[in-house]
């Protein structure tokens, strides 16, 4: 089984990776066989979507940077992991910038009547939120917008981790249940 993880955040060592982290030795602790690769999306060079069109026949993108390695790694998951931290009710630009250039996707699932097979395990995904505020508005918008992602990259299904209420960096380790939840939510993903 192949699990992919999309680190949206942009603080080194903040509470969306550490959450991340634990998700991963949640699904190691499994006993699952295969992979885990993370890929950093700050770190990544990808250019937002330009809307030119360049997809609706093909369903390839004719932007040339890292996203290659994002199409790639969508195509062979099993197990999908969005990680963001929430900013203004909403992903990250890291995360939203990968999800926009998913439209190529979109284009060869719904107008080329492509969409990517399920495999050996199906495909399955989990949302990892953390927002430093109390209300959920910001996990509702970021719901909205992860949901569109998964049901266009073929992931029928998925689960949402949201913890709020944590903003300094490394306060999530002195949530009272994040990583343990996180953990869980790791061995979860990989038993479906």
């Amino acid at each position: 089984m192949k699990v992919i993880a999309f680190l949206g955040s942009p603080r080194k060592d903040g509470n969306t990776e550490f959450l991340l982290k634990e998700t991963i030795r949640g699904i190691k602790a499994s006993g699952s066989q295969g992979s885990v690769d993370v890929l950093n999306l700050n770190l990544m060079r990808i250019s937002p979507c330009q809307d030119c069109g360049g997809c609706d026949e093909t369903g390839k993108c004719i932007v040339e940077d890292e996203m290659s390695q994002v199409y790639n790694a969508i195509r062979t998951a099993d197990r999908i992991i969005l990680a963001s931290p929430v900013f203004f009710s909403g992903l990250s630009a890291q995360a939203k910038v990968m999800i926009d250039r998913c439209q190529a996707f979109w284009c060869e699932k719904y107008l080329l009547k492509k969409p990517i097979p399920e495999g050996k395990y199906g495909r399955h995904g989990l949302l990892l939120l953390v927002g430093g505020m109390e209300k959920e508005d910001g996990i509702k918008c970021s719901e909205a917008t992860a949901k569109a992602f998964f049901r266009t990259i073929s992931v029928p299904e998925h689960k949402t981790l949201s913890v709020l209420g944590v903003d300094a960096k490394g306060a999530i380790l002195k949530h009272p249940t994040a990583l343990k939840d996180a953990y869980e939510a790791g061995k979860k993903l990989v038993r479906i």
